[in-house]
């Protein structure tokens, strides 16, 4: 009985020993964790595939292109000459057009001020407007100004200030024929008009003088040049029809080559009444060469609209109270 308890316990203590001896060795063995890692590389596989997928999407997009396409040119600038003078309207005007100006890419605002000297209120509004800006100054001679009681179109205005925006563009652009300096086109906009900014992508492709109807003028609902077969062959006007050029200020543009290429094409300050874009245009374009714009000079684009003078008899008498606003306060 007792032999047999001992083979027993013998044949116990070599199985547990082997048993052990079996883990011992097991512990230096990697985990076969297939079954653990499925999903994982499963995941793996699928991102692996997508990327495969958009690396070939991106051959063929790249394959379709050109190789030697050239970047995007920068547009031409639009240099915009405005005369301004000193008013009770002058800033809010100023503003509001300033404004419209920011939504156009590419343009160079050229302010003429009316005034022997620079005035703080423009050179101010200029330094906040947020556009690239040249602030110039000359005065109208006493002769050739409007007196109070005048009517408006008594007197040519603002040829002097367009003829001193010209000679800063003829001198700050005078470059090498063919030179980028000299690309660009030109407009003379009125600081009391109103403008769509689609007038100005319109102007923009000007290859010499571009032209386009105006609204509200001439005591008309709208100014516009007549285009037959894609060229200007007259003009809807209720005045003077026989003019070089019956165009309003606000209805043509003209290339920077254009204007730098005919050094004496100038306004003239004492041209008769409505003569005045005639006396400019006629050393620059003839007829034939005008190029019609806005759907050929069927949509209106720009208005010759003005603002109110404002009334001023409550502020008068307040002042003679010596109760009147204050002048500190920049209106």
């Amino acid at each position: 009985m007792r032999l047999k308890l001992k083979t027993v316990f013998v044949l116990y203590f070599m199985v547990s020993l082997m048993g052990l001896v079996y883990a011992l060795m097991q512990l230096g063995q990697r985990c076969d964790c297939t079954e653990h890692d499925l999903p994982k590389d499963r995941t793996i596989s699928r991102l692996r595939g997508e990327l495969h997928r958009l690396e070939e999407q991106m051959k063929k997009v790249e394959a379709t292109k050109s190789p030697h396409q050239a970047p995007k040119s920068t547009p031409p600038t639009i240099f915009v000459i405005t005369p301004t003078y000193s008013r009770f309207v002058q800033k809010a005007e100023l503003t509001r057009l300033s404004q419209t100006f920011l939504h156009v890419p590419q343009l160079h605002w050229v302010l003429v001020e009316d005034s022997p000297h620079k005035t703080p209120l423009v050179a101010g509004l200029l330094a906040d407007s947020g556009l690239a800006y040249t602030h110039l100054h000359t005065a109208t001679p006493k002769e050739r100004k409007l007196q109070d009681g005048d009517p408006s179109w008594l007197k040519p205005r603002g040829a002097e200030q367009r003829n001193e925006g010209l000679r800063w563009l003829r001198e700050d652009r005078r470059a090498p024929q063919g030179a980028d300096s000299q690309q660009g086109v030109v407009y003379f906009a009125d600081d009391d008009n109103t403008y769509s900014i689609q007038l100005f992508q319109e102007m923009r492709g000007t290859q010499r003088v571009s032209v386009w109807p105006v609204g509200l003028v001439g005591g008309m609902r709208y100014e516009r040049p007549v285009v037959e077969g894609g060229k200007v062959v007259r003009f809807h006007t209720g005045w003077r029809p026989s003019r070089p050029f019956p165009l309003d200020m606000a209805g043509f543009a003209v290339s920077l080559k254009a204007v730098l290429a005919n050094q004496d094409a100038c306004f003239d300050g004492n041209a008769p009444m409505g003569f005045l874009e005639s006396s400019f245009l006629q050393g620059v374009v003839t007829m034939e060469e005008l190029e019609p714009r806005a759907d050929n000079c069927s949509k209106v684009l720009v208005w010759h609209t003005r603002t109110e003078k404002p009334k001023m008899k409550r502020e008068d008498a307040l002042q003679a109270q010596g109760l009147g606003s204050d002048n500190a306060v920049e209106v």
